[in-house]
């Protein structure tokens, strides 16, 4: 596969992630390397990096453009959500800094061959491991009329969940769906007109994120991580996160004010009793978004997140 290395807010994730000579930094999802690249120039050779990918794809391609610049680096098959276990297993105690950068790759959008297009006729798959068990086919053909509407209204956002729900039950009556192109083409059908001419976006967009994220479970694996970030990274090291869509950006502004906050007890309480002290100090007060000129240069990186945290 031909890779694509853009990558999104490469300037802005040096600046706060801060990769200095020596250090030990992960990049928890490798995609097309570039953030890897920039990380390796930063640390030298006397610095370790760590890259994960739950794409063997992204690994292979790693192994080609990484490994001749740095030959130190570790490269593992897996999800950040299991970062734990996987610097564990490699006897490392904690890191400098961790990059993670959730989402969909240029490189499985455009040719995966796995369904993650709307605009493509390809396997309605939607696996970022492609060893993984749930397809998003198993969903579209499995769920209830009812499961289907709850999953496009909750991890899509999509207002006309249940229009959409009752024609692909009605569709897969004659013959399962079991390609992106025809999930798209049903999608697009069952919209109101009135509403798809006004929107930006292509009807399908909301209901392919949603059962993008619900086969490869994002939120789930976000928050568990997010839940054990900071026990893994060093004292002033850092965690930048780049999200593409506002339910994993809310989950990670949310978990950074909680602990930034410290204690939990309610104010009326004389003293604290639940013994919680701040444990990271959040580097972005606001969002960071990508620069115009960036989003010129690469229209992916124009939905883009930037939240990132320096721990106690």
């Amino acid at each position: 596969m031909a890779f694509t290395h853009i990558s999104a807010m490469p300037e802005e994730v040096l600046r706060y992630l801060d990769p200095k000579p020596g250090g030990t930094y992960v990049d928890g999802t490798l995609g097309g390397a570039g953030h890897a690249r920039a990380i390796i120039d930063r640390i030298g050779p006397s610095g370790r990096l760590i890259g994960i990918d739950q794409d063997m794809d992204a690994i292979d391609n790693a192994e080609k453009i990484l490994r001749p610049a740095h030959p130190g680096i570790r490269l593992v098959h897996g999800n950040f959500a299991d970062l734990p276990d996987i610097l564990s297993d490699l006897g490392i105690d904690a890191v400098d800094g961790i990059l993670i950068d959730i989402g969909l790759s240029q490189n499985q959008l455009e040719r995966s061959g796995r369904g993650f297009s709307f605009m493509k006729d390809e396997p309605l798959d939607m696996r970022m491991n492609a060893e993984a068990g749930t397809r998003a086919a198993d969903l579209v053909n499995g769920l209830s009329e009812k499961e289907l509407a709850d999953l496009f209204f909750t991890l899509g956002e999509e207002r006309f969940s249940r229009p959409m729900a009752r024609m692909i039950v009605r569709e897969r009556e004659a013959a399962p769906i079991e390609s992106s192109a025809r999930l798209a083409e049903i999608i697009t059908r069952a919209m109101p007109k009135k509403a798809a001419a006004t929107q930006k976006i292509h009807p399908a967009t909301r209901v392919f994120q949603a059962l993008r994220i619900a086969v490869n479970d994002e939120l789930g694996r976000l928050r568990y991580f997010l839940d054990h970030f900071v026990e893994i990274l060093s004292p002033g090291g850092r965690l930048c996160v780049l999200c593409f869509h506002s339910l994993e950006d809310r989950l990670v502004k949310e978990k950074f004010r909680e602990l930034e906050g410290g204690c939990t007890c309610p104010r009326d309480f004389p003293v604290c009793v639940c013994g919680q002290t701040p444990k990271v100090r959040c580097l972005t007060r606001k969002v960071v978004r990508p620069t115009d000129l960036e989003t010129e240069r690469n229209p992916m990186a124009r939905s883009t997140r930037l939240r990132a945290c320096e721990k106690l």
